[in-house]
């Protein structure tokens, strides 16, 4: 379906559980955050219902994230049920890996066709550190173990922060020379808690100047349909790709809405402006209006985000929305 902007948008991404199984810095506080009650959390059949409606106006592509959406009891089931709707192309997601080791093959068998994963150290002792308790051994089982089924692509996500894994950049691009994986620096956004840390934000382009890329062509033909801008060369088994949110975004191209675990539509990352669909979703309205609120919500898809002019606070943290 196309908003008032003429783009498409297909592509829906559905945080399932705001819980996670690690307290990282940049999406935390110390003092943690007060979790969304149960009972207002969408139920799987609420979510199912959404899928099956949105394929209906064009919708192809869904992103199951979280937090951690793998803490999520039944959640193999919910990922069975939802490859076998009519309409579902590609059904994706978004991990921390801690629990991939034990559970990528079933996530496979239950239609998952690929899985991005976050790390942003190599260091175990930083990685601990990070994200207040995690086993970092745990992560590079789950990216092996991924591969090794057929998750297919596997992409880490690596959020670029300023001396901190700045200088581990040209260790990650190793990764991608000697595995297939496709690894993602992504710009530092000012979400949440991370808000008011514009000294620890790296560019794209000084990304592609620590790595020698500055003057490689991109290459888009990695599964996806994101904005990642990949790169690779002879002799590379992956790819290294730049997600530029910030100094160069591409809300022009943007092709994607997020549902939130408490059932609100977030039609654009940065924005607050959100469509409580679950008081749609609980009010007895039959599926063709139901279609009408969800149209309505993409037609008003703002044109772009205000990261770069706006103050940065007064936001919901990452796993409140969906990452």
């Amino acid at each position: 379906m196309q908003d008032q902007y003429r783009r498409q948008i297909e592509y829906l991404r559905i945080s399932i559980t705001d819980r996670c199984n690690l307290r990282c810095k940049y999406c935390m506080p110390p003092e943690g955050v007060q979790w969304i009650p149960h009972e207002s959390i969408l139920t799987y059949e609420e979510i199912s219902r959404v899928m099956r409606i949105s394929t209906s106006l064009g919708f192809r592509r869904f992103r199951i994230t979280g937090g951690e959406p793998l803490i999520r009891s039944g959640i193999l089931e919910f990922l069975q049920n939802a490859s076998q709707i009519s309409g579902v192309e590609d059904l994706m997601l978004t991990t921390n890996g801690i629990l991939l080791p034990d559970m990528a093959e079933d996530l496979k068998k239950a239609g998952v066709n690929r899985v991005n994963i976050s790390l942003d150290t190599f260091d175990e002792d930083k990685f601990r550190e990070l994200t207040r308790g995690g086993d970092i051994k745990k992560v590079f089982q789950g990216i092996h173990r991924s591969l090794e089924v057929g998750l297919h692509p596997v992409k880490l996500n690596v959020v670029v922060v300023r001396d901190f894994n700045s200088h581990e950049l040209p260790r990650f691009m190793e990764l991608a020379h000697d595995y297939p994986v496709h690894v993602r620096f992504i710009e530092l956004m000012p979400i949440g808690i991370s808000s008011d840390k514009r000294s620890d934000f790296v560019s794209i382009d000084e990304m592609k100047a620590i790595l020698g890329l500055e003057g490689l062509k991109a290459t888009r033909d990695i599964r996806g349909g994101g904005p990642a801008e990949y790169i690779t060369s002879e002799g590379f088994k992956g790819s290294v790709g730049f997600i530029s949110a910030i100094s160069k975004h591409f809300c022009s191209t943007c092709n994607r809405i997020r549902l939130t675990p408490d059932g609100k539509l977030r039609l654009c990352l940065h924005s607050s402006n959100e469509v409580d669909f679950r008081e749609v979703l609980r009010s007895n309205k039959s599926d063709d209006e139901v279609r009408d609120v969800f149209a309505q919500a993409i037609w008003n898809k703002p044109a772009e985000h205000h990261m770069n002019d706006q103050a940065w606070q007064d936001q919901r943290i990452m796993s409140q929305i969906g990452g």
